[in-house]
């Protein structure tokens, strides 16, 4: 019998990563020889540990991929894709111009961020965890926020004003869906063994599209204060079509936002999106 290999999954702590890895954290699929092994940390700590390439897989930001793209490369399948619909920015009191205000940011590495960049780069900017950003704009620590997740669904109950959905915005200006969460698989792994481990991914999301009651009821688990209604909706924005492949679009929308956070000195050098081949 081949020995097992330990392969360790990055992801963030939400509803529809966890409806993507379901029948990966059940065993429902067999990985054998790889025993896979969850690791949950939001977004921004993912990102960071990407750059030092720790985890063979990990979901990270599509902005984080311009800075790991020597160790890592991008999985076809489990990306969170916007379509006219993305992070927004909300406020206590309407605003008209965001200029010189100061935003709290769910991390500089998140794709939020950088699409915030390409609509106003001319803000002051402070990181705070992604859960605790509508917090820190009701306090009053903050002009605006910058919210990902499911703050996106629940921003106008806790009383905050939208001032922008960035993922419309960046449809309006490309005509392209918004790329915001890939997957990447360390690229030392072999051709084979990435070939091997990315179908598992695949298997897994289609087990949860094919049997959407349980995924759903397992990605509860992460909802986060969300009725089933609600986490169902938000697992439908970001776990879609896209999310099995990502398609010629979305692969063109991911090398668009590089280059454009290129042009726009966000991103200092220039990056080509490389995905795995099934």
């Amino acid at each position: 019998m081949p020995e097992t290999e330990i392969i360790r999954i990055g992801h963030s702590p939400d509803s529809d990563d966890a409806f993507m890895f379901y029948a990966l954290a059940k065993d429902i699929i067999n990985t054998e020889p790889y025993e896979i092994v969850h690791v949950i940390e939001d977004i921004e700590t993912l990102n960071k540990r990407a750059l030092a390439a720790e985890l063979e897989v990990t979901a990270i930001s599509v902005h984080a991929y311009a800075y790991v793209a020597n160790d890592y490369v991008l999985m076809p399948c489990g990306a969170s894709i916007g379509d006219n619909y993305g992070p927004l920015m909300v406020s206590k009191s309407p605003i008209e111009d965001l200029t010189g205000k100061k935003i709290a940011v769910p991390g500089e590495m998140t794709t939020a961020y950088l699409t915030m960049k390409l609509y106003q780069p001319n803000v002051e900017t402070g990181t705070y965890r992604f859960d605790k950003i509508i917090d820190a704009v009701q306090d009053g620590k903050v002009d605006a926020g910058l919210i990902i997740h499911e703050g996106q669904l629940t921003y106008a109950r806790e009383g905050l004003h939208k001032i922008v959905d960035l993922g419309e915005w960046w449809y309006e200006e490309t005509g392209l869906p918004l790329p915001l969460g890939a997957n990447v698989i360390r690229r030392n792994l072999g051709s084979e063994k990435i070939r091997t481990i990315t179908s598992l991914l695949k298997q897994s999301i289609q087990y949860s599209l094919d049997h959407r009651e349980l995924g759903l009821e397992y990605a509860m688990t992460y909802a986060r204060d969300m009725e089933t209604d609600l986490a169902d909706k938000f697992v439908g924005m970001y776990v879609n079509d896209y999310t099995l492949d990502y398609g010629e679009n979305g692969r063109k929308a991911v090398q668009e936002l590089l280059n454009r956070g290129h042009d726009a000195g966000v991103i200092a050098h220039k990056v080509d999106a490389d995905f795995v081949t099934l």
